[in-house]
């Protein structure tokens, strides 16, 4: 096949780019194929590399914390201390502003929402519920599940341009800074879902010096992939908090992290850290909602890893079974797009994406067509909010749960489909 770009070639080398991958295409389809490359979900691989977790408790002597409390019983809102202790070692944040939660993150982050909607924020005049039509920034490409949380709350969402160093400062400034129904902005500091890129310091920063008009304005950290390195080089993120005391504006952070994806996604563990004053307004209406989280689930989890370095070891065991996933699809797209120039793709260093951009126009066609022959994409358009890509071009890579085998084939069928769609965009030029 000629190897050129697609809008250097003529009709007649399109047409017979198009008959060929429509072949391969058809191919494909006669094998009742189906495959999923929807979420980032760790696989079985991964989940029974934390199996002996569940044994580290196995009698009564083993319920008791360090001060004594039989963990299965009441008490203790927001977590044990030693629990605290060990997420205080690995994110570098004190101890008195980190509270362990439930086992979701993203549970977190929505009942933090609905906190803010029905009883306001410290410092903050009113609920949000009362102050009319609100808003949220949300960096885009990003995660869709905070946008679904906006969209079912009826918060107005405004995409704000990612860059290679994080969002676009100037519009974050620009919109927040101006205008007080804008209450909050969605960020994944470390390796953001999708693109993987880390924030700079220098955006970070801007982050902590924010003044934003609104005086119950909120900056939501999911500091998602905190220690999901894929490679042995340490990616470092500047320490928000650390920064905010330079400005004063400890109070503007809620920070979210969660062992999700370093342990077990349906019975991990999930912080929110703030400031003292966020923490005493929080408390007394979480202690409405539970009389404590699994503190049982707390004391596995202490027990197993013993410190930070524990959970840093098991990672680089984690990122030996993803790095050849990540580096395989990559490999693939490249040794079948690269020369077309009819799309582009993140090469991250961590986290659980590869963000992958098609000809405008094209995505929500490679979808179809992907999905025509059994292979299940994340819509397109999921990363922006509403469901809407102006350009149509994002496609969000999963490569975490699929065994590699499964992989390859989809990363083929992928590239395949992306000529297609590319291959029938520029034919339209010549009709």
């Amino acid at each position: 096949m000629i190897v050129k770009p697609f809008n250097e070639m003529t009709k007649e080398e399109l047409e017979e780019v198009l008959a060929d991958q429509r072949a391969k295409l058809d191919a494909w389809g006669e094998q009742n194929l189906t495959l999923n490359l929807t979420r980032g979900k760790p696989s079985q691989a991964q989940l029974d590399l934390s199996s002996d977790m569940l044994g580290v408790i196995s009698d009564r002597g083993d319920c008791f914390s360090e001060t004594g409390l039989d963990c299965r019983n009441y008490g203790i809102l927001d977590g044990l201390p030693e629990a605290k202790r060990l997420f205080s070692e690995l994110l570098g944040i004190p101890e008195d502003m980190i509270m362990i939660l439930g086992n979701s993150s993203l549970n977190a982050m929505y009942d933090a929402i609905v906190r803010c909607m029905l009883f306001g924020v410290a410092g903050g005049r009113e609920p949000w519920f009362r102050q009319g039509r609100i808003k949220f920034l949300c960096p885009t490409p990003g995660y869709d599940r905070h946008f679904t949380i906006c969209k079912t709350l009826d918060i107005e969402m405004i995409p704000i341009r990612m860059t290679p160093e994080g969002p676009d400062m100037d519009a974050v400034y620009d919109h927040a800074c101006s205008d007080p129904s804008v209450k909050g902005i969605w960020c994944v500091p470390k390796f953001s879902n999708p693109e993987g890129i880390t924030y700079s310091d220098r955006v970070v920063e801007q982050f902590a010096a924010l003044k934003p008009a609104a005086p119950d304005f909120r900056i939501f950290w999911d500091n998602a992939y905190s220690v999901h390195e894929l490679y042995d080089e340490e990616v470092r993120l500047a320490d928000i908090f650390e920064l905010a005391k330079k400005y004063g504006t400890e109070d503007n952070i809620f920070y979210f992290a969660s062992t999700s994806k370093i342990t077990f996604p349906g019975s991990g563990l999930a912080i929110m850290a703030a400031s003292e004053r966020n923490l005493d307004q929080i408390r007394p209406i979480l202690s409405t909602q539970t009389i404590g989280y699994d503190k049982i689930n707390q004391m596995r989890h202490v027990k197993y890893f013993g410190n930070a370095d524990g959970i840093r070891k098991h990672m680089k065991s984690l990122a030996g079974m993803l790095r050849p996933k990540f580096e395989m699809v990559e490999d693939t797209l490249d040794r079948h797009l690269s020369g077309y120039d009819i799309a582009r793709w993140t090469n991250p260093k961590g986290g659980y994406f590869i963000s992958l951009y098609v000809e405008k126009g094209c995505a929500r066609r490679v979808y179809q067509l992907a999905r025509s022959v059994g292979v299940a994409l994340t819509p397109a358009g999921a990363t922006y909010p509403y469901g809407r890509d102006p350009d149509d071009s994002n496609i969000r890579i999963a490569p975490t749960f699929p065994e590699v085998a499964e992989l390859k084939t989809i990363s083929k069928i992928l590239c395949n489909c992306i000529k297609i769609a590319a291959a029938e965009k520029y034919l339209k030029n010549f009709n």
